[in-house]
């Protein structure tokens, strides 16, 4: 009974010893997680870092100088020209 015992303790070790994670991954794992939370926390508890971060109005708005075109904001750059290089 007791040799039965002793096989059941050996397989049940090899079973977990198989299920279980390296430590070395895990342990990163869990640091990298930490990590994130306690950024994520100092985070929330200051704020933001610039005021007019958090926008209340979610509407659609003019872009700055009232460039309207598709121009990225370079509108006002006098002297370039797309004559190919003339």
């Amino acid at each position: 009974m007791a040799e039965r015992r002793g096989l059941v303790l050996q397989r049940v070790v090899a079973l977990l010893k198989r299920c279980v994670p390296p430590p070395a991954p895990t342990a990163f794992l869990v640091l990298l997680v930490v990590v994130f939370g306690v950024s994520y926390a100092v985070g929330s508890a200051v704020g933001p870092v610039a005021p007019g971060m958090r926008s209340t109005d979610t509407g659609p708005q003019d872009p700055p100088g009232g460039d309207t075109g598709d121009s990225g904001g370079m509108g006002d750059m006098g002297g370039m020209h797309s004559g190919g290089g003339e």
